[in-house]
């Protein structure tokens, strides 16, 4: 399950604990909060695949390195992310 907000003009897909789905690839957004952590949710490599695909403006990392994950998983999101989605960090370590 994922919210799909509509903010000051900007989309927001807020992605919950999920894997890459038909309906996830369709989604139209600005802003892409994805879960990257891989425990009830994709990992680095397969969030950025995704995210790839529905190629937001920007695209954050979200449920990884703290409980589930590594923080080194932001980094593996980010090289994987092609251009012209940019990648930015909410979570600091």
């Amino acid at each position: 399950m994922g919210y799909l907000l509509h903010i000051e003009g900007k989309r927001i897909y807020i992605a919950g604990d999920m894997d890459v789905t038909k309906e996830a690839k369709a989604v139209k957004c600005d802003v892409a909060m994805i879960p990257i952590g891989g425990f009830y949710t994709m990992d680095a490599k397969q969030a950025a695949e995704l995210v790839n695909t529905i190629q937001p403006e920007v695209a954050i990392p979200v449920h990884y390195g703290r409980f589930v994950g590594k923080p080194a998983d932001g980094q593996v999101f980010a090289e994987n992310v092609k251009a012209p989605v940019r990648v930015e960090f909410k979570i600091p370590f």
